[in-house]
């Protein structure tokens, strides 16, 4: 049996949407599969956990989910075109309340929890390094890279490098990948 799922097995997953030249682990772990759209020229690696909630999980082209990785929650999910994400990556759309005002874990009806739930977006090129977690709400804007396991809370400046615990922003990204966003996407036409 082959490592990934073929392009049939892949149609009758039940996907919202499901692009061309699509390479999912079999290992890997899907749920709310009906509110999963993915673009073209995917891959998802072995153990990864992407459960879709409420909101969904928009997967753009050219993204590569690295093994154990983890998409998970009741808010909506966007990775844009060229994002890379790293081993053991965690994004959380939903996380509970750790004030003491409610209960928490989903064994508890939700009268009781106070579960917080919000968008999170990856834009274009954003690159995320290995057991980096990213928060409910967050937006990584163009280019941003988060070192390997900072904690990211707040949105992320465009063509920034981030690291850390908050992570903080370090220093600035070289922009020369749009040029080569260009060059290589016009040796597809």
């Amino acid at each position: 049996m082959a490592s990934f799922y073929n392009t049939k097995e892949l149609s009758e997953l039940g996907f919202k949407s499901v692009g061309k030249n699509i390479l999912i682990s079999r290992k890997a772990s899907l749920y709310g599969v009906s509110r999963i759209s993915i673009g073209n020229n995917v891959r998802i690696d072995d153990f990864c956990f992407l459960s879709a909630g409420e909101g969904g999980i928009i997967i753009g082209n050219y993204v590569h989910i690295s093994a154990y990785s983890s998409l998970v929650g009741q808010g909506e999910i966007i990775l844009e075109d060229f994002v890379g994400i790293s081993s053991k990556v965690t994004i959380y759309s939903s996380s509970d309340d750790f004030y003491g005002e409610y209960m928490s874990n989903p064994t508890v009806p939700s009268e009781f929890t106070g579960v917080i739930s919000a968008p999170v977006l990856l834009c274009k090129h954003v690159l995320i390094g290995c057991g980096a977690v990213v928060l409910p709400g967050v937006t990584i804007n163009t280019g941003a890279a988060i070192g390997a396991l900072s904690l990211v809370v707040d949105d992320c400046d465009s063509f920034y490098i981030y690291k850390g615990n908050p992570a903080t922003k370090l220093l600035k990204r070289s922009k020369k990948l749009l040029e080569l966003e260009k060059e290589f996407l016009s040796t597809l036409k």
